[in-house]
């Protein structure tokens, strides 16, 4: 295929990352605003709360006790080189278009973590669950973005293009 075929799906999963981007930095802020830091809001008791963290680490709360700046310079390169990665699968345009959507997702929500933990060494998370005793570590929407375009990605490795519906597997 040419370029030009790539060039709107293309357009489509930056957009995509463009959003996915806006609304994480949306709601970051307005988490910022409506809490204090370490402050916790119950929306369902019981199961979900919103919460104001601050996480130096990884996804999840990975590595957020660690107190070293090597750790803040791994999590911004490791971030950094996945942007790259996503961002020359998407120009070379041979992803499908459900990988498409998945890097997209990607794209967003790593753009999203980088650009807090380039702005103050740290990322916002507020999206608080659990049940009885288990307890989810707090994460955001980049995060949730970057596990679902993950997920995206996975279905499309294990099932292959045959399994998927012929207009997805047509790119």
């Amino acid at each position: 295929m040419t370029a030009a075929v790539h060039r709107p799906a293309r357009t489509l999963y930056l957009s995509l990352a463009v959003i996915v981007f806006l609304l994480d930095q949306f709601s970051k802020a307005a988490v910022m605003r409506a809490l204090a830091w370490g402050e916790t809001r119950p929306i369902l008791p019981g199961l979900f709360n919103l919460t104001h963290l601050r996480n130096r680490g990884a996804a999840f709360g990975l590595f957020a006790d660690v107190e070293s700046v090597v750790v803040l310079i791994f999590l911004i390169g490791f971030s950094l080189a996945a942007l790259v990665l996503v961002l020359v699968l998407l120009w070379r345009g041979t992803a499908s278009n459900l990988s498409g959507w998945g890097l997209g997702l990607i794209l967003g929500g790593a753009l999203g973590n980088l650009f807090d933990r380039l702005r103050s060494g740290s990322v916002v998370d507020f999206l608080d669950f659990h049940l009885g005793p288990y307890h989810w570590p707090a994460f955001n929407l980049a995060d949730s973005a970057i596990v679902i375009g993950a997920a995206v990605l996975m279905v499309e490795v294990f099932y292959g293009r045959h399994h998927l519906p012929e207009e997805a597997s047509n790119k």
